[in-house]
């Protein structure tokens, strides 16, 4: 009986883990071939778009409640079908995966898309009427569509392979605005009046903005911003050719 018993829960574990493995499936982004997980990615894009419909307006009509009802029941079942193939997703067989999974960027969006429409308690108690702020929260629905992007997809696969060389170009860019922000306080001292101000000017003229609220009046200090503004044009450029050269190099490799 025992053997029997371990046999039948062996098969049921077995059929488990093949559920959760199709539900995994189903709910990432959808290959060419599986038309289920095409239609559950476009049935979760009408949703969002949905829920972001009433944020447009400010009255509120009874069918947009009907709308939130539907829509965050729907968020409520993704989610917690994301939460019981987190290790699938993170690719980790560990039990602490479940935990881990509610604190990745993704999970977080996706609660707080849900949490404005699921705290009813405001109309009890007037101290969480407070609690109507999270109705702003409701905005980062509009990010729910970026895990169903292909181009999404694409675009964080460019900064993936290219985070060390993104990574070099930004801290040279702080080290620039670091060193011109050192030079401008001591060449125009009585221009600016705290080194934050003159890492605020650093970065205007990184950025080539030129906002004018903050400026240098001697020749030496002048000179500086041209210089400044030359150096920083060059800082610019050197992001935009990085992930210009990826995003091709990654276009052709998924052609």
């Amino acid at each position: 009986m025992e053997n029997v018993s371990d046999k039948r829960g062996s098969l049921h574990m077995k059929k488990w883990e093949q559920t959760r493995k199709r539900i995994f499936e189903i709910i990432e982004v959808a290959d060419e071939d599986d038309i289920l997980s095409r239609i559950y990615d476009w049935m979760m894009l009408v949703c969002i778009f949905a829920s972001i419909i009433p944020l447009a307006f400010k009255k509120t009509y009874p069918v947009f409640k009907l709308i939130d009802q539907i829509t965050v029941s729907v968020f409520m079942i993704d989610y917690l079908l994301r939460l019981i193939t987190a290790d699938k997703k993170l690719q980790k067989k560990s039990p602490q995966v479940f935990f881990l999974y509610p604190f990745t960027p993704m999970a977080i969006i996706d609660l707080l898309s849900i949490l404005p429409s699921v705290s009813v308690v405001h109309q009890t108690f007037k101290i969480f009427k407070m609690a109507r702020l999270l109705r702003t929260f409701r905005v980062f629905r509009v990010f729910k569509f970026l895990r169903y992007s292909r181009n999404f997809i694409v675009i964080k696969n460019v900064f993936t392979k290219q985070k060390e060389a993104l990574t070099a170009v930004f801290t040279l860019a702080i080290a620039y605005i670091l060193i011109a922000a050192l030079v401008i306080l001591n060449v125009e001292p009585d221009t600016f009046d705290s080194f934050f101000e003159a890492v605020y000017w650093a970065a205007i003229s990184l950025t080539t903005l030129g906002y004018g609220d903050i400026y240098p009046v001697s020749t030496i200090g002048r000179l500086v911003t041209m210089a400044s503004s030359f150096v920083g044009i060059a800082i610019v450029a050197l992001p935009a050719g990085i992930i210009t050269a990826g995003y091709m190099d990654e276009i052709s490799r998924s052609e």
